[in-house]
């Protein structure tokens, strides 16, 4: 193997960990995103305050884990400046939530995903 292919080897598993960043959604992306996995029918809203994936389709993944940790966030914040529990806050943020889902995006009830009438 030439000296050059060797370098080229072991110069592509840098040039991917480097590019690994820029490929990552950010917090931004994913709110802008939010609406249309919605429509979609990929994410949902649930009791707990949380959003999470109906169906596993290309950043569903990424779009709920990325606001439900602000969402985590914004809830100890919150929890913390009433002094409250978390929990409390969670159970009023998805109450609210799923009160203001759109109808035919998906909630979870009783375990189960259902458009919402």
């Amino acid at each position: 193997m030439k000296l050059s292919n060797k370098i080229k080897l072991l110069l592509l598993p840098v040039l991917f960990a480097i590019s690994l960043p820029v490929l990552a959604m950010t917090l931004q992306q994913a709110m802008a995103a939010l609406g249309n996995a919605k429509a979609r029918g990929l994410v949902g809203e649930q009791a707990n305050g949380y959003l999470g994936v109906v169906q596993n389709s290309n950043d569903a993944a990424d779009i709920v884990k990325l606001i439900n940790d602000a969402r985590r966030a914004e809830y100890a914040r919150l929890a913390q400046q009433n002094n409250i529990a978390v929990a409390d806050v969670e159970a009023m943020a998805g109450k609210k939530a799923i009160e203001r889902t759109s109808a035919g995006h998906f909630i979870l009830l009783d375990g189960n995903w259902v458009k919402k009438p």
